[in-house]
């Protein structure tokens, strides 16, 4: 063979665009529909606009400014802490003490700001601390002892359910803080957690804004940066995930701090709504942002979704829970609305899976 026989398909002439020649199954571009069904929002967005349209049509006062504004902040209560909960399930875990630690925290600001007579903020700062730490703690055990989250989560709810009846009655005497409205500080801290704003004459609640933030800075983290990457790994095989370097531990415990963190939230949002705490709520609370995070895609074997399908899977919530009182319904319903939705997305997601991945 001479040089220039050898040097030819160097220089020949690529096949036009869309030519016969053979595609590689293994290079082949999947269908468009394909692409997106296998995104892990999309089966929720298109729940979560089927409910909209059936209950704008069963209760037509939702049509109403006033009305969305409140179903919009009953979402956004279960939203925020439906977010890191999903980080938390996309990493691999999750945590069965979130509902009661939303309440601890409001509990250790309102108790230590009145019984001390502190500024409210000193108490706002002090309830970060312990509940970034009970995250830190739960997470700490879970990697020293390699006990699977649930049983670790578990015995924590325990203990903090326990701790916020007890220590209440024993500080102030009673099931519930003292009002804390008078106090220093209150004011300005009602502003950041739990004030309201007008838009075109409808008051709306300033959680909804916090957890549209929270929400695009949640979607940034895990498809923008390393840490994202982080919790993919560790939820799709942590031991993979060391092997190639992944700080398998920092990751789990700081995913179980965001948690504590937006327990810390919301719990301060509950605190300067209603001035003061009940100290045995919060129980249950957990499985509706388990369950908003499941709807939006995430699944319980981690390594898996997204921070904007429990967005949607909240703003269900919202609708289905508000649309059923204006509806004129049963509000007793509202549970087995949930188990249905709760069902049908896992059964659209495991369908949804299956039909990215066919060949």
């Amino acid at each position: 063979m001479s040089m220039a026989q050898q040097a030819a398909p160097a220089v020949a002439t690529p096949p036009e665009p869309g030519g016969d020649r053979p595609a590689d199954g293994r290079t082949r571009q999947r269908p468009l529909v394909v692409r997106l069904l296998a995104r892990p929002e999309v089966g929720v967005f298109l729940g979560a606009a089927a409910v909209f349209v059936f209950f704008l049509i069963a209760a037509p006062s939702l049509r109403q400014g006033g009305s969305m504004a409140t179903v919009l902040y009953q979402a956004s209560t279960i939203g925020i802490m439906a977010l890191p909960v999903a980080l938390l399930m996309i990493g691999g875990e999750f945590d069965l003490s979130a509902g009661v630690a939303v309440i601890t925290s409001a509990l250790t600001a309102a108790m230590l700001s009145y019984q001390l007579t502190l500024n409210v903020w000193t108490g706002v700062i002090l309830a970060l601390v312990v509940s970034v730490g009970v995250g830190a703690f739960n997470g700490w055990v879970l990697v020293k002892t390699g006990l699977p989250s649930f049983l670790v989560t578990l015995g924590t709810f325990m203990i903090l359910q326990g701790v916020n009846l007890a220590v209440t009655k024993m500080v102030t005497g009673n099931v519930a803080t003292d009002d804390i409205s008078t106090m220093d500080g209150f004011e300005q801290a009602r502003a950041l957690f739990a004030s309201s704003f007008d838009v075109g004459g409808v008051q709306v609640k300033i959680t909804v804004v916090w957890w549209l933030v929270f929400a695009a800075l949640a979607t940034w983290v895990l498809l923008r940066t390393k840490y994202g990457n982080w919790i993919f790994a560790v939820g799709g095989n942590k031991e993979s995930a060391r092997a190639v370097g992944v700080p398998v531990t920092f990751t789990k415990i700081t995913l179980f701090m965001l948690v504590g963190f937006g327990a810390w939230f919301v719990g301060m949002h509950q605190l300067f709504s209603f001035n003061t705490v009940q100290s045995g709520e919060g129980v249950g609370q957990e499985l509706l942002y388990i369950a908003a995070a499941v709807i939006g895609g995430c699944l319980l074997t981690g390594g898996h979704g997204s921070a904007i399908g429990p967005v949607f899977g909240a703003f269900m919530f919202g609708m289905v829970q508000q649309g059923i009182v204006y509806a004129g319904w049963n509000p007793d319903w509202f549970k087995a609305f949930l188990g249905v939705m709760l069902l049908g997305a896992v059964l659209i997601n495991l369908w949804v899976q299956r039909t990215a991945t066919r060949r």
